[in-house]
């Protein structure tokens, strides 16, 4: 396969960019999604220079292929955190953004708002060279199928999906598997995380440890023709998070679950 396979920085969450970065690289993974989530994940400052970013990413060794930038959409101030990061993005020269209608909070969304404000982000990530990854989070976008009628009223080819396998599990109670097919044409980047199951169960550890059935997953998406990146990423039980030696060692062995079954 020659999908991307790469790290997610929110994996460590609490944790610094540098040391993010360093067991993303040590864990053997060539490539990395960077995070940008205001009130959450801020590893990147979308107002600083890129070029301490750019040596720093390749001191480590690793290229990045999307920005993780959530933030409410249904909002002024999460349209304008998207718009800057888009911008930014473009500038980098990466070219996906993933974002949720809700942002990381995702709590009373308004699809009327969200609606009002995904066009003008969309304009933005044309112009750009970008294309945005909705994320399979919070209700309106709960699963892969409940997600094809709010594509459809947008309606915009730089707007499609970032696939989040146990995502689908905590916010429906669906699995990936059952679900992945019906919204396979319109994944753009997938987010490779196990769960232990169950709908509100926030149990997000190493891959290989839940419930997800990461081969059938692959399987899928690879009978679909997806060729764009699998990014891990690891929540664990939520906050507090695990001490970082730990979340070092559920990445590497996500790194070589992942690896056994032919990725990376």
């Amino acid at each position: 396969m020659s999908n991307p396979l790469a790290g997610h920085t929110n994996t460590y969450h609490s944790y610094s960019h540098d040391e993010a970065l360093q067991g993303i690289a040590e864990a053997g993974f060539r490539y990395v999604e960077l995070s940008a989530v205001p009130g959450w994940t801020e590893h990147v400052d979308l107002d600083a220079d890129t070029g301490e970013l750019r040596r720093k990413l390749d001191g480590y060794g690793l290229s990045p292929v999307s920005l993780s930038a959530h933030s409410d959409l249904t909002t002024a101030d999460g349209l304008d955190h998207g718009l800057k990061a888009v911008r930014w993005a473009g500038e980098y020269g990466i070219p996906i953004v993933n974002t949720a209608v809700g942002g990381h909070q995702s709590a009373d969304e308004n699809e009327a708002a969200f609606l009002g404000n995904i066009h003008a982000l969309a304009d933005e990530a044309e112009a750009a060279g970008v294309v945005l990854g909705l994320e399979i989070h919070g209700d309106i976008m709960a699963s892969g199928a409940v997600t094809l009628p709010l594509l459809e009223k947008i309606g915009r080819e730089s707007v499609k999906i970032n696939y989040d396998t146990a995502n689908v599990v905590y916010y429906s109670g669906d699995s990936a598997v059952e679900d992945l097919p019906k919204v396979v044409d319109e994944i753009v980047h997938v987010h490779l995380k196990d769960t232990t199951g169950g709908k509100g169960v926030w149990d997000f550890g190493a891959l290989g440890s839940g419930v997800v059935d990461f081969a059938a997953v692959l399987r899928i998406l690879g009978d679909a023709g997806y060729e764009g990146p699998y990014s891990v990423e690891l929540e664990f039980s939520g906050e507090p998070w695990p001490p970082l030696a730990e979340v070092n060692e559920a990445m590497r062995r996500s790194y070589e679950h992942l690896r056994s079954l032919g990725l990376g």
